[in-house]
């Protein structure tokens, strides 16, 4: 999706630490896992309310994730992400990570994710306002979005 059309994307910067690396040289496929949930969790603070945040907690349900080219140590990373369609429960949020220096596609992810009732711990239903915020409404015609 380019930029300058469908939702918001946020972003946040990534320094790669020694013990990201595995013993090929490369970031561990895990940690890029890591960054996924990081900027999401970032996105989460920088945009909802307090008290949404007090009440409300996220679980991840699915990753999808596509590798493209390794991260090595002196590597500084950019983990865009910006929110899907979303039904009753599943939220699709979207995550692409990229190298500062070259811009160059790092991995991409889907991510579904459940909200949860801080006090019960159970899945449960948002606020219209928090669906607006973090969901794109799906097209009328019931096709995925560009």
């Amino acid at each position: 999706m380019p930029a300058d059309q469908g939702p918001e994307r946020f972003s946040i910067r990534i320094a790669i630490q020694p013990d990201d690396i595995d013993q090929l040289g490369h970031v561990n496929n895990v940690v890029y896992l890591r960054w996924v949930q990081d900027a999401a969790v970032a996105h989460w603070r920088a945009t909802a309310s307090a008290a949404d945040q007090e009440a409300l907690a996220w679980v991840v349900t699915r990753h999808e994730i596509d590798y493209t080219r390794p991260a090595t140590e002196g590597d500084e990373i950019i983990a865009t992400t910006w929110v899907g369609t979303a039904s009753r429960l599943a939220f699709d949020r979207h995550t692409e990570l990229h190298r500062a220096r070259d811009g160059k596609l790092l991995a991409q992810a889907r991510t579904v994710w459940c909200p949860i009732d801080r006090a019960t711990g159970k899945p449960t239903k948002v606020s219209s306002a928090v669906r607006a915020t973090f969901s794109v409404p799906l097209p009328v015609d019931g096709a995925a979005p560009p």
